[in-house]
């Protein structure tokens, strides 16, 4: 088992995704024993089934890739994962909120997903970096541990930018060393990975985790 393929969500979020390709990836994550599959909500029942008597725990997205959708849907999508055998769930925070500055409805949303999850799932907060200023990302950091997320997370890997070495350790001093912090989106080899958990990382989202631990460059753009 390798150390690094126990940081690795191992990811299939792209919406012309098959169940071909999901069924591929949960037998990837079995043999490397990724920590996790991270999928859209419509494959946790099929990645549970294939990974339920493994160590691979199956992550979905909540409110995912733009966060718009309201506190109490992303509620009833958690709980609706959960049911289907989730025990992770990366949530999109409110970003138009967020940089409108309305900072209780951000807490509001990331709360409702906490408390939909809480004891049954872990819970990652996606603020999505490359849409943020530096002051915006301190700020949904703060609401996120406020809220009681687990984790942190810089992307979905859908927007403009992915994951930098810069923004993980400014989340990791934010958050402080209780909470996780998730590294997503344009991470696609080892040397990156390392970068990453330097800087703080915790966890790394990548649909390149067999080339990453098996030290080769992916071409993947997620």
């Amino acid at each position: 088992m390798s150390k690094i393929a126990k940081l690795i969500d191992h990811t299939a979020l792209k919406p012309e995704t098959t169940k071909e390709d999901i069924v591929k990836l949960c037998e990837e994550a079995r043999e490397y024993v990724f920590a996790s599959v991270c999928v859209n909500p419509t494959w946790v029942e099929t990645s549970y089934d294939i990974l339920k008597d493994t160590e691979v725990k199956v992550c979905t997205v909540i409110g995912f890739p733009l966060g718009a959708s309201t506190p109490e849907t992303k509620a009833f999508e958690t709980k609706d994962a959960i049911e289907k055998g989730a025990t992770e769930v990366d949530m999109v925070i409110n970003i138009s909120a967020l940089k409108s500055k309305d900072y209780e409805l951000v807490e509001k949303d990331i709360r409702a997903v906490v408390e939909a999850a809480s004891g049954q799932a872990l819970t990652k907060v996606i603020i999505e970096t490359c849409l943020l200023t530096d002051d915006e990302k301190k700020q949904a950091c703060e609401l996120a541990v406020k809220a009681g997320a687990d984790f942190v997370k810089t992307s979905t890997g859908f927007s403009t930018g992915g994951a930098t070495v810069e923004d993980v350790a400014l989340m990791r001093k934010v958050v402080g060393p209780e909470i996780g912090v998730k590294a997503s989106g344009a991470v696609r080899d080892r040397e990156t990975v390392d970068a990453m958990v330097e800087a703080g990382a915790t966890r790394i989202g990548a649909s390149s985790g067999i080339a990453i631990v098996n030290g080769e460059t992916s071409q993947s753009d997620y």
